[in-house]
Order: C-alpha cells, then sequence, then structure tokens
C-alpha cells in the first residue's frame, strides 16, 4: 500500500481524467469525462464531482490526501497556479485554476502544465526512470513538451519553458493554432494532419480521403489511408514527420540530452511518422549529439498525465501531518 495518495487531475481539450494515485506511481482509481465546454468553473465542478466516487473506488479517505494536483493546457505559472490563454480550451484566460481547486476542494492544490507533468511521470516511474537529462514530447491534438535537465523540471522565469509544440520549424509555414505561423504544432499535431487532408481536398487532389465524411477527417484516418497506399496520405505524414524530426534536431543540438521520449495518439502511427522524423533529424543534427541520444516510445499511455500530477503534487504539496 503506498504511503502517501494524491488525487490527480489530467485537463485536455476534449477529456478530463480524476484520479487517485500512489506514491510508488499506481493509479488506484480513475474516471475519465469529457472536458465542459462551460470554461474553468465548469471543468473544477465535474472534477469536484468525480472526487467522490474517485475516492471511494480507491479506498482512500480525503483526509489520506497530500492534496490535488492538476495538469492543464499550457502556457501558464506552475508558481501561481495561473493558466494564461491554452489555444485548446476555449474561454480560458488568467484563469486562477490552483485557487479554483482549492476553494472547490478544500485542499492544498498545485498546477503544471500537461505536458511537463507528464514529463515527470515518465521521469519518475516510465521510460525515463533513472534519467538526468531527457526531453518528453507528446503529439496528439497539439503538441506539448516537457523538459528535465539534472534531473529537475526546467520551468524557465515565467514558468513556460518546454513548448516544444510552439517552436517554429517553418518560416513560412502554415499558421498554428495558437495564430502564429510556423509552429511544429501547426503542422505535426492530430489537428494540423486532418487540417492537411482537407487542404488536400480543398486543392481537388487524388485520394481515397475523399470518400469521407469531413468530420471523420483525423490523423487516424488519414493514418489508416497511407498504410493503405494513398499517396497523398502518407505526403501528409512525411511533412508531419519531417517538421518533428527538424524540432528534436533542434533540441538535440541546443540541450545535448540522453533520451527523448515520444507520446501521443499521432505517434501511434509507427513508421509512418518515425521514418521522417529520424531521417530529418539525422539531416540536421550535428554527428556528436546526435549519437549520444536515444529515442524511445513513452512508456506511461494515457496514465501519463495522471502520474504526472501526482508526481508533481508528491514533490510541492506537504504531507498532510504537516499541512497544520
Amino acid at each position: 500500500m503506498a504511503a502517501r495518495v494524491a488525487l490527480a487531475v489530467d485537463i485536455g481539450g476534449t477529456r478530463t481524467r480524476v484520479g487517485v494515485v500512489g506514491d510508488d506511481g499506481r493509479v488506484l482509481a480513475h474516471r475519465t469525462l469529457p472536458t465542459p465546454a462551460g470554461g474553468p468553473d465548469a471543468v473544477v465542478a465535474a472534477v469536484a464531482g468525480a472526487a467522490a466516487p474517485v475516492l471511494a473506488e480507491a479506498g482512500v479517505a480525503r483526509e489520506a490526501l497530500v492534496g490535488v494536483a492538476a495538469g492543464a493546457p499550457g502556457p501558464l505559472d506552475p508558481r501561481s497556479g495561473v493558466v494564461f490563454e491554452p489555444p485548446n480550451l476555449a474561454g480560458w484566460r488568467d484563469v486562477p485554476l490552483r485557487a479554483l481547486l482549492e476553494e472547490r476542494l478544500g485542499l492544498p492544490a498545485a498546477v503544471e502544465n500537461d505536458a511537463n507533468a507528464a514529463a515527470l511521470g515518465e521521469a519518475w516511474v516510465g521510460a525515463g526512470r533513472g534519467v538526468a537529462d531527457l526531453i518528453y514530447i507528446t503529439v496528439s491534438t497539439g503538441v506539448g513538451g516537457g523538459l528535465i535537465l539534472g534531473g529537475e523540471l526546467y520551468s524557465g522565469v515565467s514558468g513556460t519553458a518546454g513548448e516544444v509544440g510552439h517552436m517554429t520549424v517553418a518560416l513560412d509555414g502554415p499558421p498554428c493554432f495558437c495564430g502564429r505561423p510556423g509552429h511544429l504544432e501547426g503542422l505535426a499535431s492530430g489537428r494540423a494532419i486532418a487540417r492537411a487532408a482537407r487542404d488536400a481536398l480543398a486543392r481537388g487532389e487524388a485520394t481515397s480521403l475523399r470518400h469521407l465524411p469531413p468530420e471523420e477527417l483525423s490523423a487516424r484516418t488519414v493514418a489508416e489511408a497511407a498504410r493503405a497506399g494513398d499517396a497523398v496520405a502518407r505526403t501528409i505524414y512525411e511533412r508531419a514527420g519531417t517538421a518533428l524530426g527538424a524540432a528534436v534536431a533542434s533540441l538535440v543540438n541546443l540541450l545535448n540530452p540522453s533520451l527523448i521520449i515520444l507520446g501521443g495518439g499521432v505517434m501511434q502511427a509507427g513508421d509512418l511518422i518515425m521514418a521522417p522524423l529520424r531521417r530529418a533529424a539525422r539531416e540536421r543534427a550535428f554527428a556528436r549529439p546526435l549519437a549520444a541520444v536515444r529515442l524511445v516510445p513513452a512508456a506511461l499511455g494515457e496514465d501519463a498525465g495522471l502520474v504526472g500530477a501526482a508526481a508533481v503534487a508528491f514533490r510541492r504539496l506537504p504531507p498532510p501531518s504537516a499541512g497544520g
């Protein structure tokens, strides 16, 4: 039995997970719910509603919790617990998420960028266990990242470091979903892959994707078409993988990590995206730091966010007996 337990929250653009996690990294119980569209107050209310049944399922009393920690889309300031303006959460601007959680749940709270939290989780009990210098990249609806340098999460002077998805990888690239041009997220995320498919259809390109309803165009359906031999779909993944490889090369040259962990649903496309990624990284990175780094898949799967949020709780919140 874990000596300490935390209530962990993973807030995403489409779904939110609430779980109880022990200090051994095990998820004892969890619930998954659609992320409410009514803004931060609705999300916090949904989290509060899920907390009681999750605690009951885990057999954990509220008094035993060190507190609650939430991973949320950035950019945000983990010190103040304020979420600034995440592209994937409509209606969120300068939201005091930590204060809202503390008020609604009556527990000490901590907040961290969701990708930073997942990086901590992978470093704690996942693919990065025992590695002091690593980069975590998640490619799903958006693209996020976290930097573990010297065994510690690097947050930067404003708390916003690690925004891998908003590295510029193409000066003449399409607009990112944050509105700025040429960002990695605008080229390689699930939303970007679906947008590229819609753009190909609008240009009249010959592709089997034309037989799908527009709402079914996604990174997954584009990957299925590419595996079936669709040249347009393969080109879309080639471009996405090349953009990722350019970002990886820049990170390798800049930070010289020993490990880069790749997670998120888009990476499940396998060689469709990994082959161009590796090729672009080889073409753009210096040989010595490239030889020193390993590229590996994430190990925690969909639990990365919950485990990472718990890692934040155990690092930043005092044990219940010290809370006063």
